[in-house]
């Protein structure tokens, strides 16, 4: 598809029409012959659609040529474009979009996250955004009650302006009531929206998750299986396997799809109390970094070795008190305890159910997701990549959220400058509300405040500062977008 935008696309698509072709009517797909301006020779036959101005998407005049895909056919078009038409920038045709008002900022990113999604959860969220547009409803709305509740601090400033206030300590006394009383309902419905904005930012992350990717973590001691249950997870030889300890140095990423969820699955360096080799060092303590970045954990020993479940249960207690002593961090990671090569203890026992993998004597506390598995055979294997699944898919889901929170699953934030200028703005009405227990002394001060709130609101939808953002944004689109 070749696309052309702006208030000569009709006159151009003319010129490549030529012998006597009449224009296809507005929306309706129509075959035509293509010609070359420059010597009439044929370009293609294609299907051409009009789209008149504004009912469009750049809010343009458009027109669409369906051309046929080889390259001879396209670059003789676009040759042939060449001297009566330019190339678009990157992005040009959604931030003509934008500036015709066909979308918002909030808009454009949830096509940017479409036009990049590599799962289903991914693809859900961003043309929920796109079309839906609950998130620039619920931003625009805080927007007009802060702008109601700035007009009313606005008619305090003009009170105090016209009233005569030391004419008399009754008539100061009086004002000073019949303002606070002002001052009340504004500082009332402040309130409420301060608490709605604290409980839209307090969602797990969940939106900026499905759009990043669940980072997973495989961390456990050296020659315990976590390159070969990496490799088994990716299908593919991801990471080097041998029998030598301490093979994996650094933090191996792979990209996969669990449950229609993006997941960032990490190997790393087996975990040791001592070592002298500081390239080991440095892998360990990157795995322990993983290990406090991750959202769920996984675990794994060797089931063989009678230390494993005190090896496991260290690792886990090592997760749990670094997080938990980590302010920074409200959400703990789930931990998933996998003990690898119970084919070796099976063929001991000769036995093929539960107690037979050798397992439930190797008892975690506190740990109830444990799984036996053998990265050799494959025994146990789908039982915990289905558990896994399962967690990266309620890490993501909404199903935390009550009944009385409505819609807060469909205004999910999505990037971390949403989050950013959500809390800035409320950080502005936390100063408010102090300087509105001033009285008159701080009156100006307090309606301050509440613009900038609103600005950051503002910021956030692109109705305030927004060039620098869509610079960054337009940059990754393709050409034609």
């Amino acid at each position: 598809v070749i696309r052309l935008s702006g208030s000569k696309s009709f006159t151009i698509l003319d010129q490549l029409m030529s012998r006597n072709q009449k224009r296809p009517n507005m929306r309706y797909a129509a075959v035509r012959n293509l010609y070359d301006p420059r010597d009439g020779s044929t370009l293609d036959q294609a299907i051409v659609i009009m789209f008149q101005q504004p009912h469009s998407f750049t809010g343009d005049d458009v027109v669409e040529i369906h051309c046929h895909g080889s390259r001879a056919v396209i670059q003789g078009i676009l040759d042939a474009l060449a001297d009566i038409a330019r190339p678009a920038e990157r992005g040009e045709f959604t931030q003509r979009a934008f500036e015709h008002g066909k979308l918002n900022l909030l808009q454009i990113e949830a096509l940017a996250d479409l036009i990049i999604s590599d799962t289903s959860f991914q693809k859900k969220q961003a043309l929920h955004h796109l079309i839906q547009d609950k998130l620039s409803l619920l931003y625009n709305q805080w927007r007009t009650d802060l702008t109601k509740a700035l007009a009313h601090a606005e008619a305090i400033i003009d009170f105090g302006d016209d009233e005569d206030l030391s004419s008399s300590a009754a008539a100061e006394t009086n004002s000073q009531k019949a303002q606070q009383s002002v001052w009340g309902n504004v500082q009332m419905n402040i309130s409420s929206l301060k608490h709605a904005m604290r409980k839209h930012i307090q969602d797990n992350q969940r939106g900026e998750i499905i759009r990043e990717g669940v980072k997973v973590a495989i961390i456990g001691p050296p020659n315990a299986g976590k390159s070969s249950l990496l490799n088994i997870l990716a299908k593919r030889d991801a990471a080097i396997v041998s029998p030598i300890a301490g093979t994996t140095r650094d933090v191996v990423e792979v990209i996969m799809d669990l449950g229609g969820v993006r997941c960032i699955v990490s190997d790393t360096a087996g975990i040791r109390d001592t070592t002298e080799d500081i390239i080991e060092q440095e892998g360990i303590r990157r795995a322990r970094v993983a290990a406090m970045d991750a959202h769920v954990c996984v675990v794994v020993v060797d089931a063989t070795d009678n230390a494993g479940a005190t090896v496991g249960s260290t690792l886990v207690d090592n997760i749990a008190t670094s997080i938990l002593s980590d302010d920074s961090i409200k959400i703990r990671p789930m931990t998933l305890l996998v003990f690898n090569k119970i084919d070796l203890i099976t063929a001991k026992n000769n036995n093929n159910n539960s107690v037979g993998l050798g397992i439930d004597h190797l008892v975690v506390e506190g740990v109830t997701s444990r799984f036996g598995v053998s990265c050799t055979t494959g025994i146990g294997v789908d039982e915990f990549l289905n558990a896994l699944t399962s967690v990266v898919v309620k890490r993501v889901s909404s199903s935390t959220l009550s009944e009385e929170d409505g819609d807060e699953a469909e205004t999910v934030i999505t990037r971390a400058r949403h989050r950013y200028h959500v809390q800035e703005a409320i950080e502005a009405l936390n100063r408010f509300e102090l300087q509105s227990q001033q009285g008159l002394i701080a009156v100006d001060l307090a309606s301050e405040e509440l613009r900038l709130a609103a600005s950051e609101l503002g910021r956030v939808v692109g109705a305030v500062d927004v060039e620098d953002v869509l610079d960054v944004l337009f940059a990754d689109f393709c050409i034609g977008k």
